[in-house]
């Protein structure tokens, strides 16, 4: 018994530390907290169908309670009650309820899912293309001539028609306060649309397992007004499309030689370089290194010298640089910025 007792204390007392703890988190990480039409269309069928189901719930429990006291065993009495079978009002009943709130439920959804999945031209939306590896994030703008990693710009207030796709295996495209999520397949290309009613700073994860690193596989949502917005585009565009500038102090001299040797093959900066890892054009401006860690000269260092320490079963290989290298390395980066 008093094994019992304890097992009880403890799944109740593991139980209430679940229900706290799904109040904790960043209000721009939540489908709860919707900042655009397609979030707040989810959000809506979220409330619709749980109202639907704590109604059932109430209903049932209420029947189970009126029908446990009324047909309770009394002192006295003897035998087996009578026993009623086949009401056929009752069946009719349990048969009709359940179908029209299937139905209640099924019209939104239908039609939701409808509006969500509509493509918008280049003339009503601006065309973003996704493309996921593991374990970062690609994006580019066809019709803006600009292309980055990890950092996902958007302007207020405008349809937003992604074009996702993967590079190795299949992730799942997701800003939780925005909408979505929709997988990413590799060879095949899916599409959703969004919109950002706010201006600020929110985060995308990816919602499909795909890996060692697939929890730190986040990346940043700025959404600015169309000024900054495009402000930001013509500033990548001029950029991307020149050399990369000479470092002028001396240690940032020699990190760009290390890069050029060792990282320009797979990274891009500026109009030069390759696509095998992320575009690092504006690797100075970005809040986050990896996509997880706070942007620190310590943390960049961090992520040179070990990556596989950072992100496990990532594709960045260790380039053995002693600590001089390191500094020199991280020197030239910091000069990485379009600001």
């Amino acid at each position: 018994m008093k094994g019992w007792q304890q097992f009880w204390r403890q799944l109740s007392l593991f139980g209430l530390l679940a229900l706290v703890l799904t109040g904790c988190g960043k209000d721009e990480l939540s489908a709860l907290k919707p900042s655009g039409p397609v979030a707040a269309m989810q959000y809506d069928l979220m409330k619709l169908s749980s109202a639907i189901m704590i109604g059932v719930f109430i209903v049932v429990m209420l029947i189970f309670t009126y029908v446990l006291i009324r047909y309770r065993k009394r002192p006295g009495q003897q035998g087996v009650p009578k026993q009623v079978e086949g009401n056929h009002a009752l069946e009719i009943l349990w048969t009709v309820i359940p179908f029209l709130l299937l139905i209640v439920m099924a019209i939104p959804t239908v039609t939701t899912g409808f509006a969500l999945h509509k493509e918008y031209p280049k003339e009503e939306a601006l065309q973003v293309k996704v493309i996921a590896h593991q374990f970062w994030w690609e994006f580019e703008y066809p019709d803006l001539g600009v292309a980055t990693a990890q950092d996902l710009v958007l302007p207020v207030g405008k349809k937003v028609q992604f074009h996702v796709t993967s590079a190795d295996v299949m992730h799942a495209f997701w800003i939780p306060a925005l909408g979505g999520k929709i997988d990413t397949n590799p060879g095949q290309e899916n599409k959703i649309w969004l919109q950002a009613d706010k201006t600020g700073i929110f985060y995308g994860k990816c919602a499909e397992l795909c890996g060692a690193s697939h929890a730190l596989m986040d990346f940043k949502v700025e959404v600015m007004d169309q000024a900054a917005f495009d402000n930001w585009a013509n500033g990548m565009k001029g950029v991307q499309s020149k050399e990369p500038v000479a470092a002028t102090s001396p240690g940032a001299a020699q990190g760009q030689e290390i890069f050029n040797k060792s990282c320009l093959g797979c990274h891009a900066i500026a109009g030069k370089g390759g696509k095998l890892g992320p575009n690092l054009t504006n690797f100075a401006d970005r809040e986050r290194v990896a996509g997880i860690l706070a942007h620190t000269p310590e943390n960049v260092a961090e992520w040179l010298k070990d990556p596989q320490k950072v992100k496990p079963g990532n594709n960045m290989p260790n380039l053995n640089l002693d600590d001089a290298q390191v500094k020199a390395l991280v020197e030239y980066m910091s000069t990485l910025s379009v600001k």
